[in-house]
């Protein structure tokens, strides 16, 4: 049998089909994994979604938070940090294009922390909010003492009747 014979013989998919074994090979060989990489191309969605690239030097992978799990998250992405996703890799046919549908995300190591705040510390330094001139002295006693918690019920109510006796001050509810 010849070459262009044998191809002949090929059955022959719908790109539907096509689409949907594809999803099923990627997320059988990936049903839940843990990747590394750097936040990039971050986009919140009016959704809730969120939306961004985790990438190394070597390669980019679609990734997204779904409203739901974005709400749930410990750590709030933001562009440049390093983290540690753990998710489901799926398929997505409308694009021919496969992504890391994230459920928890997690810095990369002490390091990153370190170097995250760090960061934020010479920002707020450089916005001159550590600078001696703008330092207050504390109030040997406090005049205003804000409490959070329900207008109503025994917390403040036992609240209230602590400071009457020891330290009447204006309370913020």
């Amino acid at each position: 049998m010849s070459e262009p014979e044998r191809r002949a013989n090929l059955p022959e998919f719908s790109v539907s089909e096509i689409a949907a074994a594809l999803k099923r090979t990627v997320e059988g060989a990936f049903p839940f994994v843990r990747v590394r990489g750097e936040i990039s191309g971050l986009k919140f969605h009016s959704s809730g979604h969120v939306y961004f690239d985790l990438k190394d030097d070597k390669a980019v992978l679609n990734s997204v938070v779904w409203r739901g799990t974005a709400q749930t998250l410990k750590l709030r992405p933001e562009q440049g940090l390093e983290v540690v996703c753990t998710g489901r890799v799926s398929t997505y046919a409308g694009s021919s294009r496969y992504q890391l549908i994230v459920e928890q995300m997690e810095l990369a190591g002490l390091g990153a922390l370190m170097a995250m705040i760090e960061e934020r510390k010479k920002r707020l330094a450089a916005e001159g909010l550590f600078a001696e001139e703008r330092k207050k002295t504390l109030p040997f006693l406090p005049v205003i003492i804000g409490v959070i918690t329900s207008p109503t019920g025994a917390v403040i109510r036992d609240i209230m009747h602590r400071l009457d006796a020891r330290l009447p001050s204006r309370v913020l509810l």
